[in-house]
């Protein structure tokens, strides 16, 4: 992150205050991370009322100045949220919203370009790696600056379901899902492990023998777990707020931490030019490198399936 004068380091603005976006804005409030966060909407009252409300908290977390704003706010964040966009509906995959909310990121990428603005663009509305691609192709901005919340929800989705399988500790699992956030994401079984135990050998461990169709039924159930959710409470969203307050902390505190974020890709398993999700290391100034994680055969031909299906709707898109 570059270290102007103008950089606050303790700022965080937060664009979009739907599910969403409060329940972010929520999340980083008590992480005590940022000292002040400035809410920006299209509906001013929606983010003025979301502001007085989160404040309310503050004398049960930290102290923070949480207020509505505009763009002219945002110059000296030390990191933007970007959750602004139409929601998914039931029956409505996330590669829907295309359309819908690249005309609207059109619309919030260059007001954000005019105030000299030098921290990270953090992307969380969906699709995410599409729009991460708009947001990097509009904004010119260096791409680790630029960092889409990719799979890290999903791969959280993918630990707690084994964690739950295998009756251990979700945080001992160490797996990542990679690829699209959405319907061709991948689970890649074969670097999978459980403490540095294999995952089959963990399984068996624990009296688990039916290894392909246990991890199958897991990677359904990681996958379809938005639609699930949307299906009973109409939309997503403490999840995702918690993996973006991970997201931050990892940026803020500089911790070299290997999360699942959507970045450029540039000939890593023979993909270039597209945007999806792989292991990368995150620190103050965003990606600093991506790690190549061993995938078998039938992952990596899946993983490269999953970029062709992006690349094809980016192309479609007018940028």
């Amino acid at each position: 992150m570059k270290q102007c004068e103008k950089t606050n380091l303790r700022k965080v603005a937060m664009i979009g205050c739907g599910f969403v976006g409060s329940a972010s804005a929520f999340s980083l409030m008590q992480s005590g991370l940022f000292s002040e966060m400035v809410l920006i909407d299209a509906n001013k009252e929606k983010a003025e009322g979301e502001a007085m409300d989160i404040s309310h908290g503050i004398l049960f977390a930290r102290p923070m100045k949480i207020y509505a704003g505009d763009y002219d706010d945002i110059a000296d964040a030390a990191i933007i949220v970007i959750t602004a966009g139409a929601n998914q509906k039931p029956g409505e995959t996330r590669l829907d919203l295309v359309h819908k909310n690249v005309a609207i990121f059109k619309s919030i990428i260059p007001e954000i370009v005019k105030r000299d603005f030098h921290g990270i663009l953090l992307i969380v509305a969906n699709p995410v790696d599409i729009l991460t691609h708009v947001a990097l192709k509009l904004s010119g901005y260096p791409e680790n600056r630029v960092i889409g919340s990719g799979t890290v929800l999903d791969t959280g989705r993918l630990k707690y379901e084994l964690g739950k399988h295998l009756g251990v500790d979700s945080r001992s699992v160490h797996s990542f899902i990679i690829g699209e956030h959405g319907d061709s994401e991948i689970a890649a079984w074969s670097s999978t492990n459980i403490t540095g135990i294999s995952l089959n050998d963990f399984c068996e461990m624990r009296g688990h023998f039916e290894h392909d169709k246990a991890t199958y039924e897991i990677a359904e159930k990681v996958k379809n777990s938005a639609y699930e959710i949307i299906k009973r409470k109409d939309a997503t969203y403490y999840g995702i707020a918690m993996a973006v307050k991970r997201i931050c902390e990892v940026i803020m505190r500089d911790e070299k931490a290997i999360l699942p974020v959507s970045a450029m890709m540039h000939g890593e398993y023979g993909i270039s030019d597209v945007v999806l999700s792989t292991p990368a290391i995150i620190g103050k100034n965003g990606v600093e490198t991506k790690v190549a994680i061993s995938l078998n055969e039938k992952e990596m031909a899946a993983l490269r399936k999953s970029a062709k299906t992006l690349k094809d709707i980016i192309e479609g898109c007018d940028i």
